[in-house]
């Protein structure tokens, strides 16, 4: 069971890296357009977009990057708790 829950929590770990790489890539002229860019649209949006609908920008700033890491480091920290038995 240890096993299951630390790899969740590498995948989730890897993910959040994504996003983060992604949300950079806003600062890059024409880095969605590459490839990479777009293979990590096809990654990182649809998670994104779940934020994006319930939380409107901020004039040029837009929050729910960092509204979708604090919740995505929630399910990371709910994940090794329930494997790790706290939860059960």
């Amino acid at each position: 069971m240890y096993i299951v829950g630390t790899i969740i929590s590498r995948l989730i770990f890897f993910y959040s890296i994504a996003l983060i790489i992604y949300i950079f890539m806003s600062w890059v002229p024409a880095a969605y357009e590459s490839k990479f860019g777009q293979i990590l649209g096809k990654i990182c949006d649809p998670y994104l977009e779940l934020f994006r609908r319930f939380i409107p920008p901020l004039g040029m700033i837009d929050i729910s990057p960092i509204v979708a890491l604090f919740v995505l480091n929630l399910a990371n920290q709910g994940v090794v708790s329930l494997f790790n038995g706290f939860l059960l």
